[in-house]
């Protein structure tokens, strides 16, 4: 487990001000395979040999989203899952962003 995923997602009241791009590029090596676009959220694909267990995947994060109260865009599709995560409320990347990354990661 890293050291992100053993962290839980704090919510977001606003008021705070999204990772500056020197602060992403310090957390981006913790989630390989995840790409930041810019500067604004976090991307990935995973991919699956079949709908079921793309299904299986989306339902585990599902669960992950809600335990933390972070919901990230989930895409399924036949053999991949697309996910998107930023924190709403302030329009960009917080930390709980990428904590919410590294715990997909171990679930996925």
């Amino acid at each position: 487990m890293t050291d992100l995923a053993r962290k839980t997602c704090v919510p977001c009241r606003g008021g705070v001000p999204a990772l500056t791009a020197r602060q992403i590029a310090e957390y981006l090596p913790e989630v390989p395979g995840w790409t930041v676009v810019e500067n604004h959220h976090l991307v990935r694909e995973f991919e699956f040999p079949d709908f079921a267990q793309a299904l299986a995947a989306t339902n585990r994060v599902g669960r992950i989203a809600e335990e933390q109260g972070h919901h990230p865009d989930l895409f399924l599709a036949w053999g991949r899952l697309g996910v998107k995560i930023w924190t709403h409320k302030i329009d960009g990347l917080t930390e709980s962003d990428f904590i919410l990354a590294a715990k997909i990661d171990e679930a996925v």
